[in-house]
């Protein structure tokens, strides 16, 4: 018996690659109908650094700020997601009804999407193969590397576009 696909995650940086691994997401629902949750990962500052900024501004103003850009970065996304089910998916609104849960987490980015792949218990999880910055476009990605190799479930992986 072949496999179905009846919930898919998509892990999304928010970089100009997340628009062809949402497109990848949305064509491969609809052979079963499947649900499509949508995680962005704010990743958590380090120690070291949290500790040296906290101790300049104080740690009640760093919190703030934090909550802050989880907030903005929330609202940036669901722009994000309504400019592009606009665009996109105008001419098939039966996609926009397989959109699920839209979840912005803060933490390390790989673990995140792991945890939130057996939470939801997705069948197959959809990513970019990296995001912003020179380094990570010499590699694959870290966080996409760390995700295939530490998956129980498939992991479906967009290269960036030429």
């Amino acid at each position: 018996m072949l496999p179905s696909i009846k919930s898919i995650l998509l892990a999304t940086d928010l970089s100009d690659n997340a628009s062809e691994a949402f497109k990848h997401a949305v064509v491969l629902s609809r052979s079963d109908q499947a649900k499509i949750h949508i995680l962005h990962v704010i990743p958590e500052v380090e120690a070291s650094i949290r500790t040296y900024v906290a101790a300049v501004m104080g740690e009640g103003n760093l919190d703030k700020i934090e909550s802050s850009h989880e907030e903005s970065a929330r609202d940036h996304f669901h722009k994000v997601l309504d400019d592009f089910t606009r665009q996109e998916l105008s001419d098939h609104p039966e996609d926009l009804a397989r959109i699920g849960e839209i979840e912005i987490a803060h933490g390390r980015p790989a673990m995140k999407i792991l945890e939130a792949a057996n939470r939801l218990g997705v069948d197959l999880i959809v990513m970019a193969s990296h995001g912003k910055g020179a380094i990570e476009q010499t590699f694959l990605g870290s966080v996409t590397e760390k995700v295939l190799r530490s998956s129980k479930r498939p992991v479906y992986v967009i290269p960036l576009p030429d």
